[in-house]
């Protein structure tokens, strides 16, 4: 499974990467963040629906567990954070979703387990420092490896 990787210095950077990389996004797309509090998954999803088109506040639906922003596409932005099961995303309609014409962006997707379809872009962020992040992409399916390529 190939993977990049894209060490980022600041808030800026790495939204600036995420810009870069909606370029490459399409309606239908799944990506599952994955990293601790505080490491900048809400901060790449901002640099994604920056480079989308969106000028619309974006910020974390902890609370609600799902977002729904609208322009010429749909973005939908879960934050699984205080899920307690699977059974309360089936309820809100997670699989309509995911399976939609929108792009579908998973903060804490690790929680969403066997919900998760097989293909995705897996983005994991890790804390290596102050201000600076690890970015790790790995591609999980033909579509997503090879977009991964483009980022090469």
């Amino acid at each position: 499974m190939k993977g990049f990787s894209f060490s980022s210095n600041s808030a800026s950077q790495t939204m600036r990467f995420a810009k870069r990389l909606s370029h490459f996004l399409k309606k239908g797309d799944v990506l599952g963040f994955v990293g601790n509090l505080g490491s900048g998954k809400t901060t790449f999803i901002k640099g994604l629906a920056k480079g989308l088109g969106f000028k619309n506040k974006i910020n974390s639906p902890s609370f609600v567990v799902l977002k729904i922003y609208r322009k010429n596409i749909a973005l939908y932005h879960f934050d699984l954070y205080r899920l307690k099961s699977l059974k309360d995303l089936e309820d809100i309609g997670y699989e309509d979703f995911v399976s939609d014409s929108g792009i579908c962006v998973i903060e804490w997707a690790d929680r969403a387990k066997t919900l998760l379809p097989k293909d995705y872009l897996k983005i994991r962020i890790e804390i290596i420092g102050e201000g600076r992040r690890l970015i790790k992409l790995t591609g999980y399916g033909k579509r997503y490896r090879n977009l991964i390529k483009k980022l090469d």
